[in-house]
C-alpha cells in the first residue's frame, strides 16, 4: 500500500508548466532512463565534458608550467592512468547506480553526520558541474571572439556573449531537453577528428623544423640547473593542470544509461572509462608538446591569441582561417554541449539525494525549476569572474579534485574492509597524491574553496529549512505486516483501539500500568480489545521509509513493533493503513508529554520523537482532509 505521494501541479498555471515531468518514482530515478545505449555511445556523452577540456587545457598548462608544460602533462597523465582510472573502475563496480563515490561514503558515516557529509560533497559536486558550465561557455566565447570572421561590434563583449550562451543552454532545458546521445556521438567524433588533424599537422611542422625542439631544450637547460629540478617543479605545478582529469565523475554518473544488466553495466562503464582516459592522455601529451614549442609564450597571456584556445590558434596558423573556423565551430559546439552535460548531471544528481533526505522542496523533482536556479547561479559566477577561463580554472580543478579524493578514500576504505591489503595500500598512495594535488591547488588558487563553501552553505541551509518545513508530511511510502501482525489486524473488528507506548523495560507491569492509565484517562472500557504500538527510532536522519510492522504477544497483550525515522509520522501512517484495511476509523490514545514545547519540537526534528500526540494529529490533518475519515487522536 503506497501512502506518501507528492501533490500534482495545478493544471493551466505557471506552476503546472514548471512542475511538468515531476519525478515521483524513486525506483525509476535510481534505475535511470528506459532507453539504454552501448558503452561507446555513453562514452561520447561523458566525452563532451571530458574531451572538451582540450579546448583550454593546453593553454592553461602553458600558463601554469611554461616550458615545462609537456613534462607536467606527463605527470598528469600518469596520475590519470595509474591513479584516477583504477579508483573509478572500482567505484563503477561498487556503486553501479550512478551515485558514484558519494553513495559509497554515505554508508560509512551514520545518521546525521552521514547526511551532512553528503551535503558537503554535493556542494563540491555542484561547484564542479556549475563551473563546467561557466568555464566551457567562457572558452566557447573566446573561440567566437578570436575568429577573424566575427563582427567587430562583439569585440570586448566576452561577458555578454558568455551570458547569451548560458541563457541559450537554460532555454534548451526549459523547452524540454531530452538525453541526446546521438548529438554527443556526432560532436565527439567530429571534434576528436579535427583535433587529430590539428595535432598531426603541428607534429609535421615540428618534424620539419627540428631546430624548434633544440631551442626548447636549450631554453630548459638555461632556466633549470638539472633534470631533477625540472621534475620537481613539474610536480609542483602539476595540480594546476588537474582540470584535465574532469571526466571520471561524469563517467560513473551516467552508468544507468549503459545497456545491460548490472554486470554488463559495470563491464561497459569500465571500458568507457579506460578508453576515454587513453584517448585523452594521448591528446594531452601531444597537444601540450606542440603548443609549447610552436606558440610564443606571450600568446598564452591575457589578451594573447592563444589564451584559452591554443589548438585553435594552431589550426588557424597552419591550416588557414576556413579550416580554423570549422575547428572553432566544432569547439564551440562541444564546449556548449559540455555545459548541457553538466546541467544534465546537476538535475539528475539533486533528485537522487536531497528529496530522499527530505532536504529539498517538492519542486526539485522537476527539471525546469532546477534549470532556472542553476542558470541564475551560472550567470552570477560568470559576472563574478568576468567570463575569464584562467580565473575559473582553479575553482573547476578544486571541485574535480575533491570528488576524486573522495572516490579514492571510498575505495581505500572498501579495500580495507574486505582485507585486500595490497589494494588498500595502493589506493592509500593514490589518495595521498590526490590530497597533495588538492591542497596545492587550494593554496595556489583558493577561489574554488570559496565557491564550494558558498555552495555547501547554501545546500545545507536550504536542506535543513526544507527538512523542517516538510517534517509533518506522512513520509511513509508503504506498510508491510509480518504474519502475526496480519493476524492481529484481521482479528480486529468494530472500532480499532490503539495505545501508543514508549517502550522501556517491556515487563508485565509496564503494559498493565499503561492499560490502566488509558482506562482512567480516556474512560476506555476494559472489555474493548486494544493493540499496543511501539515505535523505535534507530536513525532519525532518514526521511521517507517503508514500515515493516512486526507482531508480538507479551503477557497476554497484542503489540505491534516498528522501527522508523519519526514516531508521529509512523503512527499516522499505521492508523491510515488500519483504517483502510479494517474499514473502521481507528482511535489512538496518548498521554501528554511533559516539558518545553520548543525543545520538544527540536527533539522531533533531530531525534524523531518530541511531543508525539499533537504532531501525530498534525500529520493526520495534512494527510486526510476528510474529518469523518480521519483517525481519532485522544490525549489525556
Amino acid at each position: 500500500m503506497v501512502l506518501a505521494k507528492r501533490p500534482a501541479a495545478t493544471e493551466g498555471t505557471l506552476r503546472s508548466w514548471l512542475l511538468q515531468g515531476l519525478q515521483t518514482d524513486r525506483k525509476q530515478i535510481e534505475h535511470g532512463p528506459h532507453v539504454k545505449h552501448p558503452w561507446w555511445r555513453v562514452m561520447c556523452l561523458t566525452g563532451v565534458d571530458y574531451f572538451s577540456t582540450l579546448g583550454y587545457q593546453p593553454g592553461i598548462a602553458a600558463l601554469a608550467a611554461g616550458l615545462l608544460s609537456p613534462l607536467a602533462t606527463l605527470f598528469l597523465v600518469a596520475l590519470t592512468l595509474l591513479g584516477a582510472l583504477p579508483v573509478y573502475r572500482r567505484v563503477a563496480a561498487e556503486s553501479p547506480y550512478g551515485q558514484g563515490s558519494i553513495a559509497m561514503l554515505e554508508k560509512l558515516a551514520p545518521q546525521w553526520w552521514g547526511k551532512l557529509f553528503v551535503l558537503a560533497l554535493l556542494g563540491f559536486a555542484a561547484t564542479d558541474f556549475v563551473i563546467t558550465m561557466t568555464l566551457s561557455a567562457a572558452d566557447a566565447t573566446a573561440h567566437i571572439l578570436e575568429n577573424p570572421f566575427v563582427p567587430d561590434f562583439l569585440a570586448g563583449q566576452r561577458v555578454l556573449v558568455t551570458l547569451v550562451l548560458l541563457a541559450a543552454l537554460g532555454g534548451v532545458f526549459l523547452m524540454g531537453f531530452t538525453e541526446a546521445i546521438g548529438i554527443a556521438v556526432l560532436l565527439v567524433f567530429a571534434y576528436l577528428g579535427l583535433n587529430a588533424v590539428v595535432v598531426a599537422t603541428a607534429i609535421v611542422h615540428v618534424l620539419e623544423s627540428p631546430q624548434i625542439v633544440v631551442d626548447w631544450q636549450r631554453a630548459l637547460s638555461l632556466d633549470f640547473s638539472s633534470p631533477l629540478a625540472m621534475i620537481g617543479l613539474s610536480l609542483l605545478v602539476m595540480p594546476k593542470l588537474a582540470l584535465g582529469m574532469s571526466g571520471f565523475e561524469t563517467g560513473v554518473a551516467v552508468m544507468p544509461v549503459v545497456k545491460g544488466d548490472i554486470a554488463e553495466r559495470i563491464k561497459g562503464t569500465r571500458r568507457l572509462l579506460t578508453t576515454a582516459a587513453l584517448i585523452m592522455s594521448v591528446f594531452l601529451i601531444f597537444s601540450s608538446f606542440v603548443t609549447t614549442v610552436l606558440i610564443s609564450p606571450q600568446e598564452f597571456e591575457e589578451g594573447g591569441k592563444a589564451n584559452g584556445r591554443a589548438l585553435a590558434y594552431l589550426a588557424h596558423s597552419y591550416l588557414g582561417d576556413w579550416f580554423g573556423t570549422v575547428y572553432d565551430v566544432s569547439t564551440i559546439a562541444i564546449l556548449w554541449f559540455a555545459g548541457a552535460s553538466a546541467m544534465a548531471g546537476l538535475i539528475n544528481l539533486v533528485p537522487r539525494y536531497l528529496p530522499r533526505y527530505g532536504m529539498a522542496p517538492e519542486w526539485t523533482g522537476a527539471v525546469r525549476p532546477l534549470v532556472l536556479v542553476f542558470s541564475a547561479i551560472a550567470f552570477a559566477i560568470t559576472i563574478m569572474f568576468d567570463a575569464d577561463v584562467d580565473a575559473q580554472s582553479g575553482a573547476y580543478a578544486t571541485g574535480v579534485l575533491v570528488l576524486m579524493l573522495s572516490a579514492a578514500v571510498a575505495v581505500t576504505l572498501s579495500a580495507r574492509r574486505k582485507r585486500q591489503h595490497k589494494a588498500a595500500a595502493a589506493y592509500t598512495m593514490i589518495s595521498a597524491v590526490l590530497a597533495y594535488t588538492l591542497v596545492d591547488n587550494v593554496i595556489e588558487r583558493p577561489d574554488g574553496v570559496k565557491i564550494a563553501s558558498f555552495f555547501i552553505a547554501a545546500v545545507i541551509v536550504t536542506s535543513l529549512i526544507s527538512r523542517a518545513t516538510r517534517s509533518t508530511e506522512l513520509r511513509v511510502t508503504e506498510v508491510h505486516l509480518d504474519a502475526l501482525a496480519e493476524e492481529f489486524v484481521n482479528d480486529a473488528c468494530g472500532e480499532v483501539h490503539v495505545i501508543a507506548n514508549e517502550p522501556h523495560v517491556r515487563d508485565q507491569a509496564e503494559y498493565t500500568d499503561k492499560l490502566r492509565e488509558t482506562w482512567f484517562n480516556h474512560r476506555l472500557r476494559s472489555s474493548e480489545p486494544v493493540l499496543f504500538v511501539e515505535v523505535s527510532v534507530p536513525d532519525a536522519s532518514e526521511f521517507e521509509t517503508e514500515l515493516h510492522v512486526k507482531g508480538e504477544e507479551r503477557y497476554g497483550h497484542k503489540i505491534l513493533t516498528i522501527e522508523s525515522s519519526a514516531v508521529p509520522n509512523t503512527l499516522a501512517a499505521l492508523l491510515l493503513y488500519l483504517r483502510d484495511r479494517t474499514g473502521s476509523v481507528p482511535h489512538i490514545y496518548f498521554h501528554w508529554t511533559e516539558g518545553n514545547p520548543v525543545v520538544a519540537m527540536l527533539r522531533y526534528l533531530v531525534f524523531g520523537g518530541g511531543d508525539v500526540p499533537p504532531l501525530t494529529r498534525e500529520v493526520l490533518r495534512q494527510a486526510e482532509p476528510d474529518l469523518e475519515r480521519r483517525p481519532h487522536v485522544h490525549v489525556g
